[in-house]
């Protein structure tokens, strides 16, 4: 399935356009089926995604207590570490509205029950993911409503950094070692959890990406372009500003925002 392309003036209305398609994606899950799932990403786009949630008045539509909160890689440090992904999502937006404390699934930090291990992390991580998925679901995580990821300037997903090991993982979750950019050690979600998901959004802002969204929509080997490897069951989203989609592939179609 071709992915669709949605351009945005600037990475404020892009983090504005994209909190606003959140909420309309998880209330229709919720009433669809009495709950939904997210999987968040770090980075600039996706903590400035959170914050414009939190500040939008469209936030009081979602059931916070009826949304699970997955996600998608994590850098393996303690707990409450600045640099830790869920700590922004915590600041930017989580400790701000009335979630369930049991429905908020983090990734575990490097001073948890592991003894510092990343690969018992991942595997802990991986039997939370296995937990929660239905009989509907047909593998080994759930079908999460929308999956959010960001994507580096050498088209990197999550924590999936081009001919990595991780790559080639068929497990849900794997442990990072020697990750290119620091911290060197993490956990992530792998291709085939990735591609669990019912809608993926790829989210870019910044001339420094578009190498990488040209790769991405232009049919190259997920080992080299991860980000190529990253689609949706449904549907899968580049959600980008206009820096982020100069270099379009020909024949690739876009939608404008104002």
């Amino acid at each position: 399935m071709t992915p669709t392309v949605l351009v945005h003036r600037d990475q404020e209305l892009l983090a504005k356009a994209v909190a606003a398609r959140l909420v309309t994606r998880i209330v229709d899950a919720q009433a669809a089926r009495g709950s939904a799932s997210v999987v968040l990403t770090g980075g600039g786009v996706g903590t400035a995604v959170l914050a414009a949630l939190a500040a939008t008045g469209a936030r009081d539509a979602i059931d916070w207590r009826a949304l699970d909160v997955w996600w998608g890689d994590e850098r393996f440090l303690p707990t409450g570490d600045p640099d830790r992904n869920e700590t922004g999502a915590r600041d930017a937006l989580l400790s701000h509205v009335g979630l369930d404390p049991a429905r908020v699934h983090p990734m575990p930090a490097s001073d948890g029950p592991d003894d510092g291990d990343p690969e018992l992390a991942a595997e802990r991580y991986a039997a939370e993911l296995r937990a929660a998925a239905r009989p509907e679901d047909h593998g080994p995580v759930p079908s999460f409503d929308v999956l959010m990821l960001g994507v580096g300037p050498d088209a990197h997903v999550a924590s999936l950094f081009p001919e990595m090991p991780a790559l080639y993982d068929e497990r849900p979750v794997v442990a990072v070692r020697g990750a290119p950019k620091p911290p060197p050690t993490r956990l992530s979600l792998t291709l085939p959890a990735i591609r669990a998901a019912h809608e993926v959004w790829v989210l870019a802002a910044g001339s420094s990406k578009a190498k990488a969204v040209r790769l991405g929509l232009s049919g190259a080997g997920p080992v080299q372009v991860p980000v190529a490897g990253a689609r949706g069951r449904r549907a899968t989203l580049y959600l980008l500003d206009r820096a982020a989609a100069a270099e379009l592939p020909p024949g690739i179609e876009r939608i404008a925002s104002p």
